[in-house]
């Protein structure tokens, strides 16, 4: 009696357990469908003349609506600044922003983390306390100091982005790092590797996975950037795919919302697919991090 009991039990917390899992299947199932669909409208207004963005915002593209690839051909030619150029401008500074980042923090956390003293413990609050502090706080001093110390390209943004990004990365550096055994530096030590040595031939392929998830974190936030660059650079002469965006229009300031509307799709797609590809590595170097605070 006592094992039918128990068997019954079992059977009826498996039931509720399927139940739990198909409701949460449910519901965020839901969710992602709600964050899918402004990527899906835009996609679909792509293909609209502009009039009918503006009237026909929902509807599918029809016979009297579609206009083909024409938005698209019309967002590379408009105007006098080539979107061509504004696409090396963002590749540059999202590649050579992600390594830097990763290059200098990545030293930055293993040194914290090894010494551990009073000064290394103060660095790395401060670099925590930089992610809460927000960016508009500190917006009109940095483009300010940006023009002072002549940082206001596409080849010399980078270091800015080094200085915002940097709180994020020794943070989640910092965590993985503490969870490798101290003895695997020593032997390195002891067979006569300095510290650079050891730092590029044995801890930084052991950071791969954080490394790869903080990169990809990073790549996302400098290319979707807008109120950086827009402050920073010269825009007579440096444009970012945002920045471009925002100045697609017409004379008597009127906006041409189909061309808009292809650029857009054009700047998120390669993230999106950046994003699929590599969406497993950020989870592993998020959990890989959370090892040790």
């Amino acid at each position: 009696m006592a094992k039918e009991k128990k068997i019954k039990g079992s059977g009826q917390s498996v039931g509720s357990d399927k139940t739990l899992k198909m409701s949460l299947t449910v519901i965020f199932s839901f969710i992602s469908i709600v964050y899918v669909l402004p990527v899906f409208f835009v996609l679909l207004n792509s293909f609209k003349a502009n009039t009918y963005v503006k009237t026909r915002t929902f509807a599918w593209p029809d016979s009297e609506t579609f206009v083909g690839w024409a938005n698209y051909i019309k967002g590379f030619t408009f105007g006098n600044y080539p979107f061509l150029k504004s696409v090396w401008y963002s590749v540059f500074i999202t590649i050579a922003s992600t390594i830097l980042i990763l290059l200098c923090t990545s030293m930055a956390a293993w040194f914290i983390a090894r010494v551990n003293n009073l000064f290394c413990k103060i660095c790395y609050y401060l670099f925590v306390f930089s992610m809460v502090v927000p960016f508009q706080m500190l917006m009109f001093t940095l483009a300010k100091t940006a023009d002072t110390l002549h940082l206001n390209t596409p080849y010399t943004i980078p270091i800015i982005y080094l200085g915002f990004g940097a709180g994020l990365a020794v943070f989640m550096f910092s965590g993985f790092i503490k969870s490798i055994p101290l003895e695997i530096e020593e032997a390195a030590a002891i067979d006569g590797c300095g510290p650079i040595r050891t730092f590029f031939s044995v801890v930084l392929p052991m950071l791969k996975s954080t490394m790869i998830s903080t990169g990809i974190l990073e790549i996302m936030w400098v290319w979707n950037d807008y109120l950086l660059p827009y402050l920073v650079l010269d825009r007579t002469k440096y444009m970012t795919i945002p920045i471009h965006i925002q100045y697609l229009q017409g004379s008597y300031g009127s906006v041409d919302l189909g061309a808009i509307m292809a650029l857009i799709t054009l700047s998120i797609i390669p993230i999106i697919i950046f994003y699929l590809t590599c969406q497993k590595y950020i989870i592993a170097g998020v959990a890989a991090g959370a090892v040790k605070g």
